[in-house]
């Protein structure tokens, strides 16, 4: 290439390259600060939907573990505000988020032949974290130290498997659904889910429980984020 059709071509490429980084150009506009407008409905993908969500089972699990501290140190721990952390595992997460991966994702990957060993090791989690939640939610205001010790137990049980589980979910299974269904697919499993979720949770559905999430953290005295900073 000639040295002055050679620069000709760098700059005009370097001017191409700035309009793309400058707001409101050639339709390319930064998001604004502070996110989406408020009231403003965010389209995401069913896999994204399904990790927001299990950023929120990760907020409960640090409550648990909050509350396994305080009753393994004999502290005092407000029953309610674990009973209420173990009736949103219950409702969202299992009554909800895995009734979705169960009657949506699970069945696709075994049709397909893909991934089967990992679904079947997932449902039976799924089935075994019922069990220890329902445990939880029967212990949740035990006052003898049988019980407690039962409690800090069931509660360790729970977070033990879900920490795997669902990193195993966002780094194998999710990203695997590209593989298996067709965009339009994929597309319509985002419209199944948002429908199911302000069908059973009203207009609030996830951001809705987020709120009430943050609200048992305040109770706690582990909501503000910087306390978790080492020193």
């Amino acid at each position: 290439m000639h040295e002055d059709t050679r620069r000709n071509f760098l700059l005009k490429g370097g001017i191409v390259s700035a309009t793309l980084m400058v707001p409101g150009v050639a339709g390319f506009a930064l998001p604004e600060k502070g996110g989406e407008k408020a009231g403003e409905e965010v389209e995401v993908s069913p896999t994204e939907d399904l990790m927001r969500e299990h950023g929120l089972l990760n907020r409960v699990l640090l409550i648990y573990e909050e509350s396994e501290r305080r009753l393994g140190g004999n502290r005092d721990l407000d029953p309610k505000v674990l009973s209420d952390a173990a009736g949103i595992i219950k409702n969202f997460v299992e009554n909800y988020h895995e009734k979705l991966e169960e009657d949506y994702l699970f069945p696709r990957f075994e049709k397909a032949g893909k991934l089967t060993d990992l679904v079947a090791v997932l449902r039976q989690q799924h089935q075994a974290g019922r069990q220890v939640t329902a445990q939880i939610l029967q212990l949740a205001a035990a006052r003898s130290a049988a019980d407690r010790q039962k409690l800090v137990t069931a509660i360790a049980a729970f977070i033990r498997m879900y920490r795997p589980h669902e990193a195993r979910e966002d780094t194998v299974l999710f990203p695997a659904l590209h593989s298996i269904v067709s965009a339009h697919e994929f597309d319509a499993l985002g419209d199944d889910f948002e429908k199911k979720e302000h069908e059973l949770f009203g207009k609030e559905g996830f951001e809705g429980m987020v709120v009430k999430v943050g609200e048992l953290e305040e109770q706690l005295g582990i909501y503000d984020l910087a306390k978790f900073t080492p020193k």
